[in-house]
C-alpha cells in the first residue's frame, strides 16, 4: 500500500482508541460517521473492533475505558503500515528507543497480523503493523 523503502509499507494502519461505551462508540462511528465494522473480537472490557475510514485506514475501539472526559483524550497509539515488524523493530531499538511490546503474531478477529510496539523520542506510543495471509486489514 506504501512505498516508504525504510520499513517496507509505510502510512497510517490504524489509530487506536479505548472508550467507555463501546457498542454507541461503534454506533456513532458507523451510522453518524458512515465507518465500516471489519472486525471484531473479544469479550466484556476486553473487547476490540476495527473499522474502516473509507480509504483502507481504520480506527481501532478497545472497550474498558474510563466513564467521562480524559485530559489527553481517549487515543492509546498510531499504528503504521510496515512489511517487515522484526526488522524494523530492530532498527528502532538500534536508534535508542524503547521497545514496549517485542513482535509478535497475534490474531485480530479473522486476520492474523505481526505486530510490534515502541516509544517514540517523546514517549508516545506507535505500533508496527503487518496483516499476515491472503487477506488483508
Amino acid at each position: 500500500m506504501g512505498n516508504n523503502g525504510v520499513i517496507g509499507g509505510g502510512g497510517f494502519h490504524h489509530v487506536a482508541i479505548r472508550v467507555f461505551d463501546f457498542e454507541a462508540t461503534l454506533r456513532f462511528y458507523t451510522e453518524v460517521l458512515g465507518f465500516r465494522e471489519r472486525t471484531r473480537w473479544g469479550e466484556g472490557d476486553r473487547r476490540g473492533a476495527l473499522l474502516d475510514t473509507g480509504d483502507g485506514n481504520y480506527l481501532e475501539v478497545f472497550a474498558g475505558g474510563t466513564e467521562g472526559a480524559k485530559p489527553e483524550g481517549a487515543f492509546l497509539h498510531v499504528a503504521l503500515r510496515c512489511g517487515n515488524v522484526d526488522e524494523t523493530t530492530e532498527r528502532v531499538r538500534a536508534a535508542g528507543q524503547e521497545v514496549t511490546v517485542e513482535p509478535k503474531t497475534v490474531q485480530i478477529g479473522d486476520f492474523t497480523v505481526r505486530l510490534s510496539f515502541f516509544k517514540g523520542p517523546d514517549g508516545e506510543l506507535i505500533e508496527l503493523f503487518n496483516t499476515i495471509g491472503e487477506h488483508k486489514l
